[in-house]
């Protein structure tokens, strides 16, 4: 397991921050007890998707108060139909939970996560789960994590803020 956080210094939600941290650091804990580790291990391999991932870590969001899909988070965007994978409200914003296998540099969705908690309303922290690596049809072994981590931390560098509060990336 891997694990980064960028954050805007100093944010705009402090104590929600903390909160955030916390459920944060409860979800990186989790995401390193053996039987975890091991139940990801066996879904996260050639032609996998992030459903089977989804399933893996559904028991311990929904534990830690996270809803599945919440729905009209983006009623009032361009783009209404979208819903997080998880979602649950922080104090006076929120997190917005994403899990990605196999497209998530290939097809961007990383920076489209990060699109998505920058249209949201209600959440202003990203929590976005990715391969450490991956493997392909043909061997080829991609580092998604670490590609992710590196385009991520341009949105936090001072003077290049977006108004996302802070992403938290977990590598599985």
């Amino acid at each position: 397991m891997a694990y980064k956080e960028f954050s805007k210094i100093p944010g705009n939600f402090p104590d929600e921050r903390h909160e955030v941290s916390e459920i944060a650091k409860q979800l990186a804990d989790y995401l390193v007890e053996k039987e975890v580790c091991s139940d990801i291990g066996q879904v996260h391999k050639v032609n996998g998707n992030s459903q089977q991932i989804q399933i893996v870590l559904d028991k311990k969001l929904r534990k830690l108060g996270f809803a599945v899909e919440k729905r009209g988070l983006f009623k009032d965007t361009v783009v209404p139909s979208l819903r997080p994978d998880f979602y649950m409200k922080v104090g006076n914003s929120g997190i917005l939970v994403e899990i990605e296998r196999g497209k998530t540099i290939a097809n961007n969705m990383d920076l489209l996560d990060l699109w998505k908690c920058h249209l949201c309303a209600e959440a202003d922290f990203l929590f976005l789960v990715v391969p450490c690596e991956r493997k392909s049809n043909k061997n080829q072994i991609t580092r998604p994590f670490e590609r992710a981590s590196k385009r991520l931390a341009t949105f936090f560098q001072e003077g290049n803020y977006i108004n996302v509060e802070a992403v938290y990336l977990f590598g599985y």
